[in-house]
């Protein structure tokens, strides 16, 4: 049995989502897991995590607009508005997706549907510097 950590950085450059199935998959990879489970963390209160779709980038689209919907970008709705007209609406975009996603590994395999991928889910407008750890245990 063993653990491993890696720290994942993302530039974000506005409201999107930013796939990094490939790197997390290259670090099983390299790392030679054989099976266990990885657990992914998000350390920010305005962007998330998501497995989602990856062969339709229209799902992205929808998404993106369903969740202005839900939370307006309208500052006149909230309380909390320090950071701007994004900043209220990214925190609950975040409390209603996930800071965090546990997936199994299985013979060096990231166990994931034909059509899903993981995805940093960014709740802002502006550029921001993103970390997601990854937190391996197994063998």
């Amino acid at each position: 049995m063993k653990q491993e950590f890696y720290n994942f950085e993302i530039i974000t450059n506005g409201q999107k989502l930013y796939e990094f199935t490939d790197e997390t998959i290259e670090w099983i990879k390299k790392n030679n897991f054989k099976k266990g489970i990885i657990n992914l963390s998000i350390l920010h209160t305005s962007a998330s995590l998501i497995v989602q779709e990856n062969a339709d980038p229209d799902v992205q689209t929808d998404l993106i607009n369903y969740f202005n919907k839900l939370a307006p970008m309208n500052n006149k709705l909230y309380v909390h508005t320090t950071e701007g007209k994004d900043d209220m609406p990214a925190h609950i975009k975040s409390a209603l997706t996930n800071n965090q996603i546990s997936l199994s590994i299985k013979n060096n395999d990231l166990l994931l549907g034909t059509w899903q991928g993981l995805y940093l889910f960014e709740h802002r407008l502006e550029q921001q510097k993103r970390t997601i750890i990854h937190h391996f245990i197994g063998e």
